[in-house]
């Protein structure tokens, strides 16, 4: 069961990695159902190429297909959705959590609180500024001469 699970999921990530794809995502999100003719209509795009990007989402399960005499009529399906927003939220606590934990140290001024609980203590110097040194690409003395010139073939 687990390996469907992850299949599926793939097949829902990789139907929404392409721009398309979520633009019509986002297109029937809007509307409860539209047909294809008008799902294309925005894009410059032929027809046949927005059916291809159909039948990605249609494998994937993000998009329920019904015909209807000579109209497909389109309409979105939440399940995969909901799979992908349950893995993401996994880790999306996960980075909430340990960006938190950044944060606190962050914060944490160490200096600050040494020199409260000891007043007498005398401010922290300053670090001495390092004048850079010359890359190994240039020389200080300035530009490379070129090498003697070879003798010639004219004689």
């Amino acid at each position: 069961m687990v390996k469907y699970q992850d299949e599926a999921l793939d097949r829902t990530f990789a139907a929404l990695s392409d721009p398309t794809r979520r633009a019509l995502v986002a297109r029937l999100g809007e509307q409860e159902s539209l047909s294809v003719s008008e799902l294309a209509q925005p894009f410059a795009m032929s027809l046949p190429a927005i059916m291809k990007h159909l039948d990605v989402l249609t494998d994937a399960g993000l998009v329920a297909r019904e015909k209807t005499g000579r109209t497909v009529a389109c309409r979105l399906t939440a399940r995969p959705m909901e799979q992908a927003m349950n893995w993401l939220n996994r880790y999306a606590q996960f980075w909430s959590d340990n960006l938190d934990r950044l944060a606190a140290f962050v914060e944490e001024d160490p200096w600050q609180s040494n020199r409260q609980t000891n007043p007498q203590s005398p401010p922290t110097p300053a670090l001495p500024r390092v004048q850079a040194l010359p890359s190994r690409g240039s020389s200080a003395h300035g530009p490379k001469k070129s090498t003697p010139r070879g003798p010639s073939r004219k004689t």
